[in-house]
């Protein structure tokens, strides 16, 4: 038996057991199995001593992204540029670490036709922010604006951002107007934060990337989508990702995007039912 789980806290609500189970089935692989463990920043050390042989990866949600850097035998260079690991492989013995949210994101906006955005304006500042900003290094981006509600909260962001070659304003939430017009706005801002400012990015004309994927589509999605923006979910995030985690997991690269896309949209509709 090979195994492999998501660890987070909470963790209850997430669509990685889904996925990969879908992964591994399209695949043929059913030797493997795929689970989910409540584990938190204090227990990711002892839960990873008690691995036997027969684990083969780890999705790393929050709050545990930035510990399993510490933890690791090796660590990508995108990881360590990062500051977070989504990701622990688990092979001849050894942790290697790495962050697949990059590539989602990348993965996520080229399949939009959003691969080229001249201006981004950024929601939030944290970690996920920061992923974007390495994402938007790899889409050409020239002019980024970080946008929260007080400034010395992009600080790290804003770090990620300039080691990836990304130099980004810092402007407050409330100034939002002041960053406006953007070609693409990418929302971080968990849950409904971001509801507040629908009317003027949707206003802007911007395209949208919304890290949100459950409730969907939110308020600013639907506003965006309404005004006539293309609107890509967190779920198209969340999906390549993980696709992108199974290739390293397994050492295969035949996986099964479209079964797995399928698996996650119908896991979405049963809960939102």
């Amino acid at each position: 038996m090979n195994r492999a789980a998501v660890l987070g806290s909470p963790v209850a609500h997430s669509l990685s057991p889904v996925l990969h189970r879908a992964a591994y089935a399209g695949m043929g692989l059913d030797d493997w199995s795929y689970e989910a463990f409540e584990v938190g920043e204090e227990g990711l050390a002892g839960f990873l001593g008690d691995l036997d042989g027969s684990w083969r990866g780890l999705s790393l949600t929050m709050p545990l992204k930035r510990v399993a850097l510490s933890l690791a035998d090796s660590v990508s260079d995108l990881a360590a540029k990062v500051g977070g690991a989504n990701t622990l492989v688990l092979r001849d013995g050894r942790r290697s670490a790495d962050n697949t949210d990059v590539h989602g994101i990348v993965t996520a906006l080229r399949e939009a036709g959003l691969d080229s955005a001249g201006s981004v304006l950024v929601l939030g500042g944290g970690a996920t922010a920061a992923s974007a900003l390495a994402a938007l290094s790899r889409l050409g981006a020239s002019r980024v604006t970080v946008a929260v509600r007080s400034p010395e909260r992009a600080a790290e962001a804003v770090e990620v951002g300039e080691r990836f070659g990304v130099s980004a304003r810092v402007v407050r939430l409330d100034d939002l107007d002041a960053a406006l017009p953007a070609e693409l706005v990418i929302s971080t801002l968990p849950g409904r934060t971001a509801d507040a400012f629908a009317e003027p990015v949707a206003a802007s004309g911007a395209a949208l990337f919304d890290v949100v994927y459950a409730p969907w589509p939110t308020a600013l999605a639907r506003a965006v989508g309404a005004a006539g923006g293309r609107v890509v979910s967190g779920f198209e995030m969340l999906l390549h990702q993980a696709v992108r985690q199974v290739a390293l997991m397994t050492g295969r690269e035949d996986v099964p995007v479209a079964a797995m896309r399928a698996a996650g949209e119908a896991e979405l509709s049963r809960r939102a039912a």
